[in-house]
């Protein structure tokens, strides 16, 4: 079965040892078939059974789980003594550290240069490189590590990885095998068991991302599959409930300890957090509000600045930034340090989104995981994530726009009915001055009703806005919009009212809650009749607003709302709304009555 027996013979003829051996034709032809038969079939299904062990590794662990343990099972067949790994990283122009065995990452360096480097040469070159004295090669550089751990010699293995599609680029890396002895002389036969062991590696990667790519269309579809059935529930788009649905089934791709999406302003001066997971234990306060300035990474991201570093602890690329270590990188805080120690967070994925080349967006990943690398695969399902989250923040900014049109649009009708109705009249003083009543708040709910469709991009700007003077405006609409429903025996009470409490907010947010609040308060009367009461008052550093109403709150409903579960869109609305004004909202029930207090900061 070995080729070209008669040209092998001769070889082994020339050899000084064998000179000296019987000449005898039929000698050779006996040793050639016995090492055949004794030698080499035993060392064919030795390493038969160890690439099959590598083919076998389990495609569902991470790449640097398959890569540890396909190296382990390198060192153990060619008794080596370790190997690492290391993977051209294109953007930084450097090879990334990517896993060993036995695993030492921690006093590992994190990035070796592509140029002046062994790896660097195997992957430029795509040539096994062997270093027989480790001391003595030029191109090895941490020689005081090797030093430490016995290592004398190495085999520096190329790895290659096929990309799947017409621009993607391979992967490349290097394997570095290493033993213990010097000067070592390497055979032939090692070194292409090494380099087959290596090329069925790359073929468990390439599987791994071929399932995931298959993985990768399955969330696609889940993530779009998640918007549009919240879409058709009673309580339209809820954006905590999607995250709550969504995040938990990307684990595959990244240990995720938390995740958000931030809201940029217009002239790009500050953030806004929109939605995140987990919205409890302290990670997230939806509608928090800082400036781009506070975070150098996110300063980075959003005014495009130029980056000088030397991407050893990030990675910043036009896509994304990837923060490997966020206690040594100088883009992270030292407050979002302080984050990251506090709840383990070893790597930050940071993804701006663009609508209309425009950023208007940006999400952030925070892994569990020492994450060193983001595939260009996770990088895109994260971007997806991130665009489908935008349209469904629209339709939860759409949905709610449209549930607190319909008190104002009530009234509105009832103003304008009772306008018509005097104008049809004989003019008179006094009719002459409840028309310009009449006219007055049809212009302001008008007017609002248009900043409630503008709301569906942007709020307006803060501005100190007295409290009292909001809720006696709104529980006006509300009176019209009682009286437009023919609701029977509601009797209106009002005061008593502090003059000065003045809260800094958007007006068009208090407006909502206010009306949210009053409007389930009517709901809420029984249909024998009861009081509607509003009132105001300090109390400490707290601006407070009461709505009073007859009838009994559950306590299962009672949680839901605090919760902002309530079973209508308002409660939801409201409760999100007064956390992004950092105000509270308490329930109380009295005597055959509930009381909703809201609460929020009040000015000197």
């Amino acid at each position: 079965m070995l080729i070209n027996l008669d040209k092998l013979i001769m070889m082994v003829q020339q050899e000084p040892w064998a000179k000296k051996i019987a000449k005898d034709w039929d000698f050779w032809p006996h040793l050639m078939e016995w090492i055949e038969q004794h030698l080499f079939s035993d060392f064919l299904e030795q390493l038969v059974n160890q690439v099959d062990e590598i083919v076998d590794i389990n495609p569902d662990l991470s790449e640097p789980e398959i890569l540890s343990k396909a190296t382990r099972y390198m060192v153990d067949f060619l008794g080596a003594h370790r190997a690492s790994v290391r993977i051209y990283d294109p953007r930084a122009g450097k090879m990334l550290s990517f896993c060993s065995y036995p695993s030492d990452e921690e006093r590992r360096e994190t990035f070796i240069p592509l140029e002046g480097s062994i790896a660097g040469k195997v992957v430029l070159f795509r040539q096994t490189y062997l270093v027989p004295n480790i001391l003595e090669e030029k191109l090895y550089h941490n020689k005081e590590v090797v030093n430490r751990r016995g290592d004398q010699s190495l085999m520096a293995i190329p790895l290659e990885i096929p990309g799947f599609f017409p621009h993607e680029r391979d992967t490349v890396g290097v394997i570095q095998i290493y033993y213990l002895e010097n000067n070592r002389s390497f055979t032939a036969l090692e070194i292409q068991a090494a380099n087959l062991m290596a090329k069925r590696l790359s073929f468990v990667i390439a599987r791994k991302r071929i399932l995931f790519m298959h993985s990768a269309d399955e969330k696609r579809e889940m993530i779009v599959g998640h918007i549009f059935r919240t879409l058709g529930t009673r309580g339209g788009i809820k954006m905590s409930e999607i995250f709550n649905r969504v995040i938990p089934e990307l684990a595959d791709i990244a240990n995720l300890q938390s995740c958000a999406l931030f809201s940029v302003s217009e002239d790009l001066n500050s953030v806004i957090l929109e939605a995140g997971f987990p919205e409890a234990g302290g990670y997230h306060s939806i509608g928090k509000n800082f400036p781009v300035s506070s975070e150098p990474v996110i300063d980075l991201i959003v005014n495009q600045g130029d980056y000088s570093g030397e991407s050893v602890y990030e990675v910043v690329t036009p896509s994304y930034v990837h923060v490997v270590d966020p206690q040594k990188s100088e883009l992270i805080s030292n407050s979002l340090k302080k984050f990251a120690r506090l709840y383990r967070i070893n790597s930050i994925l940071y993804i701006p989104l663009r609508v209309d080349g425009e950023l208007t967006h940006l999400m952030t990943f925070d892994a569990l995981d020492e994450r060193k690398h983001y595939r260009d695969d996770e990088i895109n399902t994260f971007m997806f994530l991130g665009r489908e989250l935008i349209k469904a923040q629209r339709m939860e900014r759409l949905d709610d726009a449209l549930h607190d049109f319909k008190n104002p649009a009530i009234a509105t009708a009832g103003f304008a009915r009772r306008l018509k109705k005097l104008l049809d009249t004989k003019e008179t003083d006094e009719s002459r001055e409840q028309i310009r009543k009449y006219a007055d708040i049809l212009l302001d709910e008008t007017s609002r009703l248009q900043e409630l469709a503008l709301s569906l991009y942007e709020v307006g700007e803060e501005q100190v806005v007295n409290l009292t003077e909001v809720l006696k405006g709104r529980f006006n609409i509300n009176r019209e919009a009682i009286r437009e429903q023919l609701k029977q025996n509601v009797h209106l009470k009002e005061g008593s009212f502090d003059p000065d409490l003045n809260v800094r907010c958007y007006l068009l947010h208090v407006e909502r809650v206010f009306d949210n609040l009053l409007n389930n308060a009517t709901k809420a009367i029984p249909f024998k009749g009861g009081i509607l009461e509003i009132r105001t008052y300090a109390d400490g550093e707290w601006a407070c607003a009461e709505i009073t109403n007859t009838g009994h709150i559950s306590e299962e409903d009672r949680e839901r709302f605090l919760a902002g579960e309530g079973r209508g869109r308002g409660f939801y609305i409201t409760n999100r709304i007064i956390r992004l004004l950092k105000g509270k909202i308490e329930i109380s029930d009295g005597q055959d009555t509930t009381t909703f207090i809201v609460r929020l900061p009040k000015l000197p």
